[in-house]
């Protein structure tokens, strides 16, 4: 019987407005009044989360950073595993060799140090999501939305590996010739055994502990509330979603989902832009007695 639903956010909570539909809300708080559990999992920062949850009027634990840090509805940390100084300083030099932007992702939020590198990669996002929305539009749409975020821009990332008041959960790395312009480095990273490498498009890599997995920490989830791995219900649609797709007994992978995505998941739904996130969810709802 469903206990648990974790949803991805980007691609499948999050229509082509980047926010969460009336449909989708209302779903949600239909299996919250049912007693049915529902967390947040996405590779996404809690201060990038907290406002689109909010604007929903949706209160719920969060698996934030694919897994590296896990909070309750009031944003207390639950578990944590960032990466290591050392190896955060090792992954910002091999990343700058190779000419890519990157974001490093932190315990003060998200930083970078390119304000019109940060643009333009929001700006391609929204494209990717609505083909209709042209780039230079796109560009204007993600200047103005970047204002409205916490984003923390640095002039070396250096110093946040040296400050020992921060640690580093995440770094992503970008290229404009999408994965074929990662392909090198993603192949030199994936020679560290404590690191585990994801993606949530198609022109990123998402690099983190080998523990940050959106699935590990899943199962840590239900296991706090005692709930089986049978009753738990997962949503996603890219690279980063597989450790939960994996993991829950009822896995739903949006039809925009990878393929990869789609092999593994046991049902499918709708798109993203069409509710299929909360469809997933009404559709499970009705099985219960």
């Amino acid at each position: 019987m469903l206990q648990l639903i974790a949803s991805d956010m980007d691609g499948t909570m999050l229509n082509d407005q980047m926010i969460i539909s009336d449909y989708n809300v209302a779903a949600i708080k239909h299996a919250q009044a049912k007693g049915v559990n529902f967390i947040v999992s996405t590779g996404r920062a809690y201060k990038e989360v907290k406002p689109l949850l909010d604007q929903a009027g949706v209160s719920c634990p969060l698996i934030t950073l694919n897994g590296a840090l896990v909070l309750d509805e009031n944003g207390k940390t639950l578990s944590s595993a960032p990466l290591a100084d050392t190896m955060a300083q090792k992954l910002m030099v091999l990343l700058k060799k190779a000419g890519l932007y990157f974001e490093v992702i932190t315990s003060i939020g998200v930083c970078s140090d390119n304000r019109a590198a940060r643009i333009e990669n929001f700006a391609e996002l929204l494209s990717s999501i609505d083909s209709s929305t042209p780039f230079k539009l796109a560009v204007s749409l993600a200047s103005a939305r970047l204002e409205l975020m916490d984003i923390n821009y640095v002039d070396n990332y250096y110093d946040l590996v040296s400050d020992p008041h921060i640690q580093i959960f995440k770094i992503v790395a970008f290229s404009p010739e999408g994965q074929a312009g990662l392909a090198q480095v993603r192949s030199q990273i994936a020679k560290h055994k404590s690191l585990v490498i994801t993606s949530s498009g198609s022109g990123n890599i998402e690099i983190n502990h080998i523990n940050a997995q959106k699935g590990l920490a899943l199962q840590a989830y239900a296991d706090r509330l005692n709930v089986p791995l049978d009753n738990v219900m997962s949503l996603g649609d890219n690279n980063n979603d597989l450790s939960m797709i994996k993991a829950a007994g009822i896995s739903y992978a949006m039809e925009n989902a990878t393929d990869e995505i789609k092999l593994a998941a046991n049902h499918l739904t709708t798109r993203n832009t069409e509710n299929g996130a909360g469809k997933a969810i009404e559709e499970q709802l009705a099985l219960l007695p």
